[in-house]
């Protein structure tokens, strides 16, 4: 496992950004308008909840980093749990990790998910890529339609494996933009679809986090049969509002980071 905290997210990015080349031209956008580095407010991550590769599993990485556990998840509709954590320096991104809930789902899907996994090694786990190594499996395009019928979350993991599935622009740092809305107009202004699932905006301030993001980029991936154009990864936008205490809110608000998932669906 990494010992560098800046080493490993340095390549979760370079992973991140080779299937999201829509991140390079948000960077652009946002850097011309504001001349200063873009901060990271989170990463998210997602696995199945089966042995080796459960939420516990990727979580390793980041605990060992000096990373702890601050808050958990239920999005009961998509069958996901989710955990969120934080560094002591408040200067780290936080990491989101969520992970399938497969035995709530049909026995088809979990025949699949196991077949996949059960090639995974703990050594392979335990190394140092496997936050962003992909996919550990052969998959063909029949197989990732089909888990797609029943959870894009499984067909996404399934055709992707594992990275980072979108790094998120603290809009807190932002110099010359105030809110999520005006960053959403950017967006539209320079082309990107804005998810609009439970609308463009999710949450709010009395909620003490308001986020959007861009639908996923489509681009190609190799099955074991065909190549075929899915969704990829996505960039997300986070504007957090102080507690009462005057401190920033760290964690995160499931209804709104349920419709955020929404971002890799390949129907909308």
């Amino acid at each position: 496992m990494h010992t560098d905290r800046n080493t490993l997210f340095e390549n979760l990015w370079a992973n991140y950004q080779n299937v999201t080349p829509s991140a390079v031209q948000v960077h652009r956008i946002l850097g011309a308008e504001e001349d200063q580095t873009i901060i990271n407010d989170h990463i998210a991550l997602r696995t199945f909840n089966l042995q080796p590769v459960g939420l516990d599993a990727l979580a390793e990485h980041f605990l060992g980093l000096g990373y702890r556990e601050r808050g958990e998840y239920h999005f009961k509709a998509k069958k996901l749990y989710a955990r969120h954590y934080e560094h002591p320096d408040p200067e780290a991104p936080r990491v989101f990790i969520s992970e399938l809930l497969t035995e709530q789902c049909s026995p088809e899907l979990q025949s699949v998910v196991k077949t996949l996994v059960e090639g995974v090694t703990e050594e392979s786990v335990a190394a140092d890529n496997f936050l962003y190594s992909g996919r550990h499996w052969s998959l063909d395009y029949d197989t990732y339609r089909k888990l797609l019928d029943e959870s894009e979350y499984a067909a996404w993991l399934a055709a992707w494996g594992f990275r980072a599935n979108h790094f998120t622009v603290s809009v807190n740092h932002l110099h010359n933009f105030e809110t999520v809305a005006d960053i959403n107009q950017l967006l539209k202004d320079n082309g990107f679809k804005v998810n609009g699932s439970g609308g463009e905006v999710k949450g709010s301030p009395e909620d003490l986090l308001e986020q959007s993001s861009t639908m996923a980029d489509r681009v190609p991936v190799q099955f074991s049969d065909q190549e075929a154009t899915i969704p990829s990864c996505f960039y997300e936008f986070a504007l957090r509002y102080p507690k009462p205490d005057g401190s920033l809110y760290n964690g995160f608000v499931a209804a709104s980071a349920d419709k955020i998932f929404e971002s890799t669906n390949a129907g909308m």
